[in-house]
């Protein structure tokens, strides 16, 4: 689907943002999560994911935040604590390819709602996205 054909009238399912800096996994989750009804955007490290969210005068609305976390530059767990303070009704999903039992039961502790490891398969991939969508509409519905 071409960027943009989503008008007003026909909201998509809601924006996620990818932030991990390899470009063939960025690429699968993005064909995945358009194919599922989701808008995308992407961003190759921690500082860039935060400076995405941040950029212009509002801040962008994102429904829910994929995150690596062995990233050049702002790494993931530093990235993943500033969505959490600053957006914390903003759901995210940390996707890693370097499982460790210890820090996904910390993040999960810091409010992680999932903790997948890579490669993830697709209906694993959107099955977490809806429920990180729907942990999102639950919070936005309580406040």
């Amino acid at each position: 689907m071409p960027f943009g054909m989503h008008t007003k009238d026909t909201p998509g399912k809601g924006r996620i943002l990818i932030v991990d800096d390899e470009d063939s996994i960025r690429k699968a989750l993005r064909l995945t999560l358009t194919k599922a009804g989701y808008d995308v955007v992407e961003a190759d490290d921690g500082a860039k994911g935060i400076e995405t969210i941040r950029s212009g005068d509002n801040p962008l609305m994102v429904d829910v935040v994929i995150c690596d976390i062995r990233m050049p530059r702002i790494n993931g767990l530093e990235a993943i604590v500033y969505f959490r303070q600053q957006y914390p009704s903003v759901p995210v999903i940390v996707l890693t390819g370097y499982p460790d039992i210890q820090l996904a039961t910390d993040l999960l502790r810091q409010g992680v709602v999932d903790y997948l490891v890579k490669p993830v398969e697709r209906n694993q991939l959107v099955a977490c996205v809806e429920r990180a969508m729907e942990q999102r509409t639950a919070l936005v519905q309580h406040h």
